[in-house]
């Protein structure tokens, strides 16, 4: 019996601190790896090509705070996937995707030369091998130690590794940026919400130390800005690593009420407000927040067609209305490639509730960007899809989306966040400090 339960503790001591690699392993990130972990070769029919270091540096012609040029807009459509041909390439699409294509006639893929665009900067590549050597999971896999920057485990075992690999993967180190966001009823009919938002990461900071991040990932905030009868709203967020040693904070400005309030859970199924109830919490980002509360299994890597290097819908003065057509965001200004993408699925637990029962995640290999997510509910039922659209912020660089998606097939209606071609662009050096992302900071704000 003692020998059981010794036996039995190793077992957990084992599950909580995993995920270092010998030596060797960490070696391969300057060989037959990409520096954050992705296979540095191309495929061996030559659809996807190798990675030789993606876009680091602005290209030609632009200039600081310009919507990105798109660097690629010389290619042309290599082929269009619709319903009328579904059937030749359903294998290399996610089962959302395919749905969408099999519900909504009138939607298709325009399909480019591969490009793998996605760079980060020199010091987040040293972080990334540092972390190969001495990254573990912790609270049975809710959170993180040993890691201040880069990808936390770029050769990952477990699927737990690999979604925080994208819930820490790097974001740049503070933004300020203005979006609109709108959930587009089955009628094709929305309103459009503007906000002004600021990011102010801890992790992935150069120069920070495991030690510095004081268990936090990064401190959010937002004010809406339109329509009149919102603006002034805000609220402000304190992000945690380890969610289950302690949950994020966050507080809420309330125009009308003019006081600032603690809110008790923002997390897990929580709904977003004005999202028409298509949008939880830990969508944002496509997953963010703690793990705790779903089964989580790596199921390998798959060559797919996934939405990247998506600056056509992210040029500047394009309408919005133009963007954001009855059924789903217009399909002329999409761009989809064939990557090699993690697979990772996601079960909830029992004993917990949230309207997506269970979820398929496809993470790009380059960036550790969730590119798509295939949503069930609990009878297993295939009931949406979400989606982001990335480019590559040269400038910085880094790889991140420039719009995202949700499909509820069942109200046939879809919610689109990011929407920023008529607005100022991402601010990468916003004059941010933690002190801005306080209740006191909010109340201001809202004043």
């Amino acid at each position: 019996m003692l020998r059981s339960i010794g036996v039995l503790l190793l077992t957990v001591i084992a599950l909580q601190a995993q995920a270092k690699v010998d030596a060797v392993q960490a070696s391969r990130l300057n060989g037959d790896l990409t520096p954050l972990g992705g296979e540095r070769g191309g495929n061996a029919v030559g659809t996807i090509p190798d990675w030789e270091g993606g876009l680091a540096q602005p290209i030609a012609g632009y200039q600081a705070g310009m919507h990105h040029p798109d660097p690629y807009a010389s290619d042309a459509v290599q082929y269009v996937v619709n319903s009328k041909n579904l059937g030749q390439y359903q294998a290399l699409l996610p089962v959302g995707l395919k749905t969408l294509l099999e519900t909504n006639p009138d939607y298709f893929l325009r399909v480019f030369p591969t490009r793998r665009s996605a760079a980060a900067p020199q010091s987040i590549y040293d972080a990334t091998r540092f972390n190969a050597l001495n990254a573990e999971l912790i609270s049975g896999g809710n959170g993180v130690q040993g890691a201040a920057a880069g990808a936390p485990f770029p050769l990952p075992e477990t699927g737990q590794e690999a979604i925080w690999n994208h819930i820490m993967r790097y974001r740049g180190e503070q933004i300020h940026f203005v979006t609109n966001q709108a959930a587009v009823l089955s009628s094709g009919g929305y309103n459009l919400l503007k906000l002004e938002r600021d990011i102010y990461f801890r992790y992935g900071r150069e120069g920070v130390s495991p030690k510095d991040l004081d268990n936090t990932l990064f401190y959010y905030k937002y004010k809406v800005v339109a329509p009149a009868k919102l603006s002034g709203s805000a609220l402000v967020v304190q992000e945690t690593l380890d969610q289950v040693l302690s949950i994020r904070k966050a507080w809420r400005f309330n125009r009308g009420e003019r006081r600032v309030r603690r809110l008790p859970m923002l997390a897990f199924d929580t709904l977003q407000p004005d999202t028409n109830g298509m949008a939880t919490a830990d969508m944002v980002d496509s997953y963010n927040g703690a793990p705790d509360r779903y089964e989580w299994q790596l199921l390998g890597k798959q060559e797919l067609l996934v939405p990247y290097n998506s600056y056509a819908v992210h040029q500047k003065g394009l309408p919005y209305a133009r963007i954001l057509q009855a059924k789903s965001v217009n399909p002329d200004l999409l761009r989809y490639e064939l990557h090699r993408v993690w697979v990772v699925e996601a079960a909830l637990r029992k004993g917990f509730s949230h309207p997506y029962a269970k979820r398929r995640f496809y993470l790009d290999e380059d960036s550790w960007q969730i590119l798509a997510v295939d949503l069930y509910d609990k009878n297993g039922e295939l009931i949406g899809l979400q989606e982001s659209h990335p480019i590559s912020y040269y400038d910085v660089p880094m790889f991140g989306s420039t719009l995202e998606t949700i499909y509820d097939f069942q109200g046939r209606r879809y919610f689109a966040d990011g929407l920023d071609n008529n607005e100022p662009m991402y601010d990468f050096h916003a004059p941010l400090s933690p002190g801005d992302f306080t209740p006191q900071a909010l109340r201001r704000e809202g004043n």
